[in-house]
């Protein structure tokens, strides 16, 4: 069995990524995550006490806390998700961004070098890290064309620059001390236990409560959108087969404008889940002033990871929405308790720093 450790295990993408793992009677999994309010536990419930998994609560840029998970478990690789994400909350609070995306993944980078020189060659030829990242690294897109791994840096919201900034590490510590680094940089994800601050559970949540669903500027910005599970899938490719030092991007070729996911939202709702006072959703959405910054338009070419790691999306953009309001409509519970804390579906960024 290889033993990968998984940071940010606890998150949304992170807890996919762990599930299907442990599931893979290939792997033993640690799992690190600090279980901020968008880390939970609940997530793992599968899987939490398997045999070949561990969980461990660390700050991934705490060194000593770090080390001692790399000195217990020797891991034959890291896949490195630990991340604020939110693009609202980094406006408002930009301050745990710098803090967990480029401290933490310079502290995650030095412990797997440091790790990485100790190891017998034969192991240390086939240890990766993986260091996952974002399409919003890349700016925003006019009306035609795609990112490509090729495609200039332009990071335009807190959020983005430092995921930016966390990337440059990675391929620096792949050119400059030769730890084998793979980045993969995905298109916006979404699926079960995603938190309910992102678009698509939001909208989920307000149109089965029947409240009002308000939709950034007139709902023309453009995201393209991969269903978490195909992205665990991607990163585990890259994992496995992925080059050292070469990027892969991932994405569905699932672009949409976000008045049409909104729409599409509340006509599956619609059918799955009849609102017993309104019978068309959509007259829940309400038009509210744009973010600061609001790029434009997103969408990934992921010929590369197709065409040298072997990978495609398994679910098209309908058939990985359905499954998601299905499972929400199943786990209202869920979504009760993650809310339960620090985040009740109010606006966000709007620009106040912390």
């Amino acid at each position: 069995m290889k033993t990968i450790l998984v940071t940010g295990g606890a998150g949304f993408i992170g807890s996919a990524l762990v599930r299907m793992l442990v599931r893979d009677a290939r792997f033993r999994v640690v799992t690190v995550d600090k279980l901020t309010y968008a880390g939970n536990l609940e997530s793992l419930e599968d899987v939490h006490d398997a045999p070949n998994h561990r969980f461990v609560r660390a700050d991934v840029a705490d060194p000593t806390a770090l080390r001692a998970v790399f000195e217990e478990a020797s891991p034959d690789g890291v896949i490195h998700l630990a991340a604020e994400s939110h693009v609202d909350r980094s406006i408002d609070g930009p301050g745990e961004f710098v803090h967990t995306n480029i401290v933490g993944t310079f502290t995650v980078l030095q412990e797997s070098l440091r790790h990485w020189r100790a190891l017998p060659v034969d192991r240390q030829s086939s240890f990766r890290v993986v260091h996952v990242s974002t399409d919003e690294v890349f700016g925003s897109l006019g009306p035609t064309g795609s990112f490509t791994e090729e495609t200039a840096y332009a990071p335009r919201s807190p959020y983005a620059a430092s995921k930016a900034s966390a990337d440059h590490l990675a391929r620096a510590w792949f050119h400059t001390y030769g730890l084998p680094v793979v980045t993969t940089n995905c298109s916006n994800n979404y699926g079960p236990y995603q938190f309910p601050e992102k678009l698509i559970p939001l909208v989920i949540q307000r149109a089965l409560n029947g409240t009002s669903i308000p939709v950034y500027g007139k709902g023309e910005n453009v995201r393209d959108w991969l269903y978490v599970d195909d992205h665990a899938r991607a990163l585990l490719a890259a994992f496995e087969r992925g080059r050292p030092g070469e990027t892969y991007n991932v994405g569905a070729n699932g672009e949409r404008r976000n008045i049409d996911v909104v729409e599409t939202i509340c006509a599956l709702l619609d059918e799955l889940s009849p609102h017993p006072t309104i019978p068309d959703r959509r007259a829940l959405i309400g038009f509210v002033a744009d973010r600061p910054g609001h790029d434009h338009r997103y969408a990934i070419d992921a010929t590369k990871i197709g065409r040298e790691l072997g990978w495609t999306a398994q679910e098209s953009f309908e058939s990985g929405l359905r499954k998601t309001v299905a499972w929400y409509l199943d786990n209202q519970a869920w979504c009760d308790r993650v809310q339960s804390g620090t985040y009740r579906g109010e606006r966000l960024g709007l620009g106040a720093t912390t």
